[in-house]
């Protein structure tokens, strides 16, 4: 597989008006993801990618990100089979975020937790200073503890 050369951000005109992709990583080599069902156009999680995980991407038209709490480069489905087939590809104005349209393989949930979105919560009120949640999802599409035997949780406190 060819490796990706990107292009040099050589002027604001050529990044907000150029037809070559100039990705701005941040000082940690990542860039932000925003992943959403084609179908459905529901928010399906936020991402990472650093230049290797968006050329594997890229490549093989299946997400790659970058795991800031494993840092590791991962492949979406590889161990549950949730694969995110990529529809599409947007890049923002000044390029420093990524847009994914998918398609989800196996059983259409995206989330770790088991949920269809990471998005499976919503503000609803204040009461003495603490804020409730309010699950917009009501049933998980999995069991993680099914899907994911013995592996290590990636949330982290």
């Amino acid at each position: 597989m060819e490796k990706i050369n990107f292009a040099e951000r050589s002027s604001i005109e050529f990044v907000e008006e150029g037809n070559l992709l100039a990705p701005k990583f941040n000082s940690e080599g990542i860039i932000p993801v925003v992943v959403t069902e084609t179908d459905s156009e529901l928010v399906l999680m936020l991402g990472y990618m650093n230049k290797e995980a968006l050329d594997q991407t890229i490549h093989t038209k299946e997400a790659h990100y970058w795991s800031r709490s494993r840092e590791t480069l991962w492949k979406k489905g590889e161990s549950s089979g949730m694969v995110h087939k990529v529809d599409e590809i947007l890049i923002d104005d000044d390029q420093d975020s990524v847009w994914l349209k998918v398609t989800i393989e196996g059983l259409g949930a995206s989330c770790h937790v088991g949920y269809k979105s990471c998005f499976y919560r919503a503000i609803d009120s204040i009461e003495n200073g603490k804020v409730s949640l309010n699950f917009t999802e009501l049933e998980k599409v999995f069991d993680p503890e099914v899907i994911y035997p013995g592996a290590e949780n990636p949330t982290k406190l």
